[in-house]
């Protein structure tokens, strides 16, 4: 039986004197319908050609999550780790980000130049990513926090900006580590005051108002015998991910010819993986070390 909304379709087919190609025209002008017009109204928001896409996520209110959820202060590196692993699992699913960097709460992912991926729309970029990485820290959360239940789900906000050219970018980059230094000098010294010292909150953030960073180190130093660049890498520089070769080794059942039973033996595969570093990305060592990153053909 033909369908009734087939039946052009099925007359066309029946004469000799239509092709397949007016057939085939024919069926795709009936798929349309009179309410179609309503995708007139969506925005066009096509990222511009030849820059830099970057995706910054946020967590919402995780001021309130983290306390929810226990997290040690000033740095929690279960968290830390989370949120990096969280971050991976996009680079891997999204291949065209080349460089992710991340800093306690937020993460941003760039994009290649000549990315094309879901034709540039920022929409689309921007809920890949937060789709992607939301899923990925609850689906990971016990793997980190092993005795603490997930109590609720966490929010992550996000934003698109492009860069037109190469400094742009890594004066953005820059900014981020920038400001990962400021917030974790001042949390280090915050806490101290807070969880040794027996100040409250509000007395801390008395303490430090108006102090420079050299005022924060002194107090570090002279009051809790804190050497602020002895403080681990990953709290004072942040996270950054980069594809690298990476040789993972397995175990592989092999079964010679003559034997019955199998021997278990090594495999070493080489994989490009998504490597996290703790390592300064304002100066130009990092990027003489990792030309690749810029490099348009890479």
């Amino acid at each position: 039986m033909w369908p009734t909304c087939n039946l052009k379709i099925r007359d066309c087919l029946a004469s000799t004197s239509v092709t397949l190609k007016q057939c085939l025209k024919l069926g795709a002008t009936m798929a349309k319908s009179k309410f179609e017009y309503v995708r007139d109204f969506e925005a066009d928001d096509t990222c511009l050609a030849h820059c830099w896409v970057v995706v910054r996520l946020d967590g919402r209110n995780f001021h309130r999550f983290s306390e929810k959820h226990n997290f040690a202060k000033p740095n929690d590196s279960r968290a830390l780790y989370l949120m990096t692993k969280c971050a991976q699992t996009v680079m891997e699913e999204l291949e065209d980000i080349v460089i992710a960097y991340g800093q306690s709460d937020e993460y941003s992912f760039v994009f290649k130049r000549k990315s094309n991926w879901f034709k540039r729309r920022a929409s689309k970029f921007m809920t890949h990513v937060a789709s992607q990485f939301a899923s990925s820290y609850v689906f990971y959360w016990r793997d980190f926090f092993e005795d603490q239940p997930l109590l609720y789900p966490p929010g992550f906000d996000g934003r698109v900006v492009v860069y037109p050219n190469n400094q742009t970018l890594k004066d953005y980059l820059s900014w981020r580590q920038a400001d990962c230094h400021i917030n974790n000098l001042y949390n280090t010294v915050f806490w101290a005051l807070v969880q040794q010292s027996g100040l409250t909150p509000v007395q801390a953030q008395g303490r430090l108002q108006g102090t420079l960073a050299a005022d924060k180190n002194e107090i570090l130093f002279s009051e809790f015998n804190i050497n602020y660049n002895n403080e681990p890498l990953m709290y004072r520089k942040g996270t950054v991910l980069i594809w690298q070769k990476v040789d993972e080794v397995t175990t592989k059942e092999v079964k010679l010819p003559a034997e019955m039973e199998g021997k278990k033996m090594a495999v070493t595969r080489t994989r490009t993986k998504p490597v996290p570093l703790h390592c300064d990305i304002i100066g130009d060592a990092f990027w003489k070390d990792h030309p690749e990153i810029l490099d348009e053909d890479s």
